[in-house]
């Protein structure tokens, strides 16, 4: 009997935090992370406020559990995939690939990337966590172009700058672009990028300083 009782906490601790975790997804794709409450958080889950303090010490940690769960699927997603560094981002179709990635996860995901988007830039600015989170999250693009420069391809920047202005770019158009009024598609949007930072990546066939 007591371990009966025992499940059924259990079971029900568990229920109530999926339900607050829900709710917090919810919320932040609707008003974003700075305007929700968790007091907004536990109305919507349909829950005693005390109930939130039960799962998580603050918003920010329940952010981190959303994040979690972001990151355990991206690992589910990869899982098994082999990815070499020497891979030729100047080539259109593997620069397509890398953009089409991580695109689908902040667009499939965008509540918990606006939400981390937020936190990051309400920080403060002279902790260095937004430069941190940059690098953190564009090593793979950074190793592809060390490769680059190592080949002798001449970049329009350090590669750790290239690849954390690539990152910017993404994690800042996935916030501006709203989900709802007819937002462009994701092909429309992976292609510009493409052609856009192609362009920077490869150059144009001849430069002003060469011609003539």
């Amino acid at each position: 009997m007591p371990q009966e009782r025992a499940a059924t906490r259990k079971a029900k601790a568990a229920e109530t935090r999926a339900a607050l975790l829900d709710a917090a997804r919810r919320l932040f794709g609707e008003r974003g992370y700075l305007n929700t409450k968790i007091t907004d958080i536990t109305a919507t889950a349909g829950r005693a406020t005390g109930s939130f303090y039960e799962h998580f010490t603050s918003k920010e940690e329940l952010l981190k559990a959303l994040l979690a769960e972001l990151e355990d699927a991206v690992d589910a997603r990869v899982a098994g995939m082999e990815h070499p560094r020497e891979h030729d981002l100047t080539n259109r179709d593997q620069l397509r690939d890398h953009l089409a990635a991580p695109w689908a996860v902040l667009r499939d995901n965008r509540p918990v990337a606006i939400a981390v988007f937020q936190s990051m830039v309400a920080d403060d600015p002279g902790s260095g966590r937004a430069w941190r989170d940059l690098r953190e999250q564009t090593h793979t693009i950074r190793e592809h172009l060390e490769y680059l420069a190592e080949r002798g391809h001449r970049l329009p920047g350090d590669p750790e700058l290239v690849a954390a202005a690539i990152g910017a770019m993404l994690l800042t158009l996935n916030y501006a672009l709203p989900s709802t009024a007819d937002p462009p598609d994701n092909d429309q949007v992976v292609e510009t990028l493409t052609d856009l930072i192609l362009h920077g990546l490869a150059g144009p066939t001849a430069r002003p300083q060469d011609e003539g």
